[in-house]
């Protein structure tokens, strides 16, 4: 949509985004947004005239989405955390959209993925370090990561939801592949290699009911021991994981599909309803049931497990 100055800022506010202050913007201020959903993710494109903006430090409580920008045509200086990215065509960035945030850019066009924090599972440590520092979109994963993020906010239209949440998954990975290359010298243990190797693994596999701890272990070559000794120092265990994460695609899939849930359950690997009714419950603090009637999920803030303890089963589990 192109529209001026406060009808940009309106459609910047329903796409997500927090309110920007543009030094620049002017009575001939036009602007573009364009939003489109892949499962979790959130893409939105913006087309702008020249623009000097900034974002102002927000509540952590609204932290809950990470943004990473990809450049589409021409060129923005970005500050934000102790980064500062001179960014042209194709280039990337990650971004915290609680942090305070200054930019400088000609007429630009470019692309904003949301990503649900959870979903990159990068630590806190390592976002610090990551914050507004520039990626490369020219080679390697940075270049595949832009040439997707440009395509998929041009193209994700027309997904049935199983297959959104699979490309989203996809992207989530890719992302995580081109952020883990741009810590350089940082890189992580052999052991943090592999343990992320792993949890990539899991999360391309969750509707396979054979998914297991004995089989990844076969698959990575290495012991089932060895394989819960990656995992020990971790929130949740293997097992532990595979059951959250499908937990979630379950509530993903049931919000909106019109499919049962029984059907839901066991595409994702729930063969008994019973026990995936008590779970998700124990969980969410609703019913399955209740989501799919209510549609409560999109506007309710849920009750989610805390490390240690996965639908309602107290301790680690293995």
């Amino acid at each position: 949509m192109i529209g001026n100055l406060e009808t940009f800022q309106d459609e910047l506010a329903a796409s997500g985004f927090p309110p920007l202050v543009n030094k620049l913007a002017g009575p001939g201020f036009r602007g573009r947004v364009a939003t489109r959903d892949l499962g979790p993710l959130r893409l939105v494109s913006l087309d702008t005239p020249e623009s000097a903006c900034i974002l102002r430090e927000r509540d952590a409580s609204d932290g809950e989405h990470l943004a990473v920008k990809v450049m589409t045509r021409g060129r923005t200086r970005i500050e934000q955390g102790r980064g500062e990215a001179e960014l042209g065509p194709a280039d990337l960035v990650l971004l915290d959209p609680t942090r305070t945030l200054r930019f400088e850019s000609t007429a630009a066009a470019h692309v904003t993925v949301l990503v649900p924090r959870r979903e990159l599972r990068i630590r806190n440590a390592q976002i610090d370090r990551l914050i507004g520092v520039r990626i490369d979109g020219s080679h390697g994963p940075g270049a595949l990561v832009s040439v997707l993020a440009r395509e998929s906010a041009r193209s994700a239209t027309g997904f049935r939801e199983a297959e959104a949440l699979r490309s989203a998954a996809a992207v989530v990975e890719l992302l995580a592949v081109a952020l883990e290359a741009r810590l350089g010298d940082g890189q992580p243990a052999p052991d943090e290699r592999l343990r992320d190797r792993i949890t990539g693994y899991i999360e391309a596999r969750l509707a396979d009911p054979e998914l297991s701890p004995p089989g990844i272990a076969a698959a990575h070559h290495i012991s089932v021991r060895r394989l819960h000794k990656l995992f020990e120092d971790q929130p949740l265990t293997v097992a532990a994981l595979i059951r959250r994460r499908r937990l979630e695609r379950c509530r993903a899939e049931l919000t909106g599909s019109g499919r049962t849930v029984t059907a839901v359950a066991a595409r994702w690997g729930f063969s008994d309803p019973t026990h995936f009714s008590k779970l998700f419950k124990a969980t969410y603090g609703y019913t399955a049931r209740a989501l799919v009637t209510s549609n409560r999920a999109p506007t309710t803030k849920t009750r989610t497990a805390g490390p240690g303890k996965d639908g309602g089963d107290q301790g680690r589990q293995q």
